[in-house]
């Protein structure tokens, strides 16, 4: 798509921080690897269509746990690159904690505009909320977490308004939200070149940015990130901590210590680090 603004380049050093990893096609590799050899060994429910799109699936990873808290993951790739089959991974530790999780799948930009993202993941959650009892989860305990760009649409899920979206739904469906990494004003990605297959303009970028809605939950909310993240991150997570606190919204924030970008997922799929048990406490 034709780019709507120049690049500049500290936004591009500091958002395209894929370019800041020796080797990052090694990083998703191994990743890959050690999701395929999780998926071997637990009790799971493999590309659950939820919509009508092709990449509109999701994987539900159980427990066995009667009302176990279900946790939900986003992931990232700048809402145009990646797989939730990369992630299964982050699951195995919440699994093995008594937590079932999810992972969503959705189409990418630029075949799927970033409003027809968040639409579906709003569509996959109502679809879990409804299909809970068919597939051995919670419907009560439903949580919302997402790295990245998943961070971005965990906050757009949290100021959804569900009850406008569907009647029967309950207010809180969500109980809890964790973004990660989270992208909460989408101008500044505009002005790299991650923007190009975007393809956002000035009012769709705003009507798109979790920093200027409400939260429409009660939920309380874990905003989380790397201790080691570029500034742009570091200013993304602060603005969107402050603005949501203006609205009372029940925070807290957390910078694990010492990791990057990506370095603070594989942090989250330890169950001996900080941020594991932390999000662990709070589905608990």
């Amino acid at each position: 798509m034709t780019r709507t603004k120049p690049i500049d380049p500290i936004l591009e050093k500091g958002y395209n921080v894929r370019l800041l990893v020796d080797d990052f096609d090694g990083l998703i590799n191994k990743w890959t690897k050690r999701s395929a050899t999780f998926r071997a060994t637990v009790d799971s429910s493999i590309d659950c269509q939820y919509g009508s799109g092709e990449k509109d699936k999701l994987d539900i990873f159980r427990c066995g746990q009667d009302n176990a808290p279900l946790f939900i993951f986003i992931h990232g790739g700048y809402w145009q690159r990646g797989d939730k089959s990369f992630y299964s991974f982050v699951a195995e530790s919440f699994v093995q904690s008594g937590i079932d999780v999810a992972l969503i799948g959705y189409q990418l930009c630029p075949g799927a505009s970033m409003t027809n993202i968040v639409e579906k993941i709003q569509e996959a959650i109502i679809w879990l909320w409804r299909n809970a009892d068919k597939y051995s989860i919670s419907k009560n305990r439903i949580n919302v977490s997402g790295h990245s760009a998943g961070g971005h649409i965990t906050g757009m899920v949290l100021a959804t308004d569900w009850q406008q979206m569907s009647n029967d739904l309950p207010k809180n469906i969500v109980k809890t939200g964790i973004p990660i990494s989270g992208l909460y004003q989408l101008d500044p990605i505009r002005e790299t070149t991650i923007g190009d297959a975007l393809g956002l303009n000035d009012k769709e970028s705003k009507a798109l940015s979790p920093h200027f809605f409400e939260p429409k939950t009660s939920a309380p909310i874990l905003v989380a990130l790397g201790g080691g993240e570029t500034p742009e991150f570091h200013w993304q997570t602060n603005k969107f901590v402050e603005k949501w606190k203006e609205h009372n919204a029940p925070l807290d924030y957390h910078a694990e210590p010492d990791v990057d970008h990506f370095g603070v997922v594989e942090r989250l799929a330890n169950k001996d680090s900080q941020i594991f048990i932390k999000v662990k406490d709070w589905l608990l």
